[in-house]
């Protein structure tokens, strides 16, 4: 609360006294007895007296008013004036704040004049080593040279940080721009150190990214463990998961690391969501790899509670791999929650989400399994068919074994090609049966017997007539092509509403045998 002096100011400010303006205007700035720190309420009376002159108010202004507070105002663009004074009596931080006044300002609130006045003090405050103009200055250079899009106006928000990346066309304004940046980040300027190791991350080189990256994760780490936050109006400077997570990513691959060092990047980037890094720290938690297999070069016991929490969570997020590895975790006899049924439920989900190995695996599993439940056929060609088209060979070579190729059936072309259209529509099966012959390689007994409903697998075309053909065997066809399965989609439509027996609408196998040779005597 203010003291009665404070009030006495406050009256005689309102009142248009300059003196008491400059006076007030210093009291929120610095902070006085019963008046609290306001950057924002100091410069609103220090440009009051400014305009009466006083000269140290627009002093004050230009060497401690921050951008922040100025863009804040009511009209920003007449604060350039204070700041521009400033920075001619020798205060360079001013020169700073004047560029970003300018930049952003839209239209023709500033002139051409100004704008040369702000870029040339810019570049002073630049080479006078201030890191944020340089940071500044590289974005500036980089806009001009088609860098990217970005509005001008943006290039004073911490949102700014991508120009490094795009690189401009012109070699020249390149080697500048990389110059002014790195000026930047070594004068401890948080968004060009992270533009650097962006930079150097997308560029494949590895020792520079780690030499700019590192730093920046062990403060995000000092902050984490700190609890000490910054303000929450900012934006925020650095996508912290991101590059926690391609430190760990580094540092793995090259296996030159401190460990609890390591175990911190990735619980940082793990917790902010990031699922390579999830799946990161359920590896290291497990002391495994992506297959299960123990890491000998990690030291320390394996903890499979925290290494599950972890995996499962990069798994929820898409993460095939880490399905894989929990499925693992379930098959270790030292893992006291062992269970096969767990496991066998994970390598499910992995399978499911594209895992080779996993497709493999139930694949396998599948067939073996096929004497107890002969529908199991059907399912291991699902999976193979899946791991082979991923590049798995083994999958291939089973699948191969499992399936029959398709071979043309001379005798179902050549019966084809001797209905005339006009005997089709009296027997549209017969013709339907006679092209599923043709695609698939049919024998005449399969193409007349078969149970077209239930033939269609989805993945492939399943061959069982054996309950009235005894001496047929069952065998699986893979649908290879678009054609196939449109053909057989088509097909199938046409049987959906049919009775495909021996009490059908076709009657039984000599009967439909009759009426293939009538229509196609030979």
């Amino acid at each position: 609360m203010a003291n009665r002096e404070e009030l006495l100011v406050i009256r005689a400010a309102r009142a248009g006294q300059a003196p008491a303006q400059l006076a007030l205007g210093k009291r929120y700035l610095f902070g006085g007895a019963g008046l609290p720190k306001s950057a924002t309420t100091a410069l609103y009376w220090l440009d009051r007296a400014a305009r009466q002159q006083q000269d140290e108010a627009w002093l004050l202004i230009g060497s401690h008013i921050p951008f922040e507070a100025a863009s804040r105002a009511a009209q920003p663009a007449s604060l350039c004036v204070w700041y521009e004074r400033a920075f001619d009596s020798g205060v360079l931080q001013a020169g700073l704040v004047l560029a970003k006044l300018v930049l952003a300002q839209t239209g023709d609130c500033t002139s051409d004049i100004l704008r040369k006045k702000a870029w040339m003090a810019l570049e002073a405050v630049a080479h006078a080593g201030f890191g944020e103009a340089q940071w500044l200055m590289a974005q500036l250079i980089g806009h001009a040279n088609g860098c990217d899009g970005t509005d001008l106006r943006a290039l004073s928000s911490h949102s700014f940080h991508s120009s490094i990346l795009k690189m401009p066309v012109n070699d020249n304004a390149k080697k500048i721009v990389l110059e002014w940046t790195v000026r930047a980040a070594d004068g401890g300027v948080a968004r060009a150190q992270y533009a650097l190791a962006e930079y150097a991350w997308h560029a494949g080189n590895y020792d520079n990214f780690l030499r700019w990256a590192l730093p920046l994760a062990r403060q995000a780490i000092v902050r984490r463990q700190s609890r000490s936050f910054s303000d929450p109006s900012e934006e925020p400077v650095i996508d912290e998961a991101s590059l926690l997570a391609h430190c760990c990513e580094v540092l793995i691959a090259r296996g030159n690391f401190d460990p609890t060092e390591l175990e911190c990047f990735l619980e940082a980037a793990a917790s902010a969501g990031d699922p390579r890094s999830c799946l990161a720290l359920g590896l290291w938690f497990g002391r495994m790899d992506c297959n299960g297999t123990r890491l000998t070069e990690v030291r320390g016991l394996a903890n499979y509670k925290k290494a599950l929490r972890w995996l499962v969570a990069a798994g929820e997020q898409g993460l095939a791999e880490a399905w894989f590895a929990t499925s693992r975790i379930y098959l270790k006899p030292e893992f006291s929650q062992r269970n096969l049924l767990d496991s066998n439920y994970y390598v499910q989900k992995a399978a499911e989400a594209g895992h080779t190995v996993a497709q493999l695996e139930l694949g396998m599993a599948a067939w073996r399994s096929r004497r107890n439940d002969q529908s199991k056929d059907v399912e291991a060609a699902f999976w193979l068919q899946k791991a082979a088209a991923q590049g798995c060979a083994q999958a291939q070579q089973l699948i191969q074994k499992i399936t029959d190729v398709t071979v043309c059936a001379a005798w179902a072309q050549a019966a084809s090609k001797q209905l005339a259209y006009d005997k089709n529509r009296p027997v549209p099966f017969l013709v339907a049966r006679l092209e599923l012959a043709v695609i698939f390689g049919l024998s005449r007994a399969e193409a007349l017997l078969l149970n077209v409903n239930a033939a269609d697998c989805g993945h492939c075309l399943l061959i069982d007539i054996r309950d009235v053909h005894p001496r047929s065997k069952r065998r699986l066809i893979l649908i290879d092509s678009n054609e196939q399965r449109q053909a057989l989609s088509r097909i199938v439509r046409l049987f959906e509403d049919v009775d495909c027996g021996l009490k059908g609408p076709e009657g039984n196998y000599r009967q439909r045998l009759y009426r293939l040779r009538v229509l196609v005597p030979d």
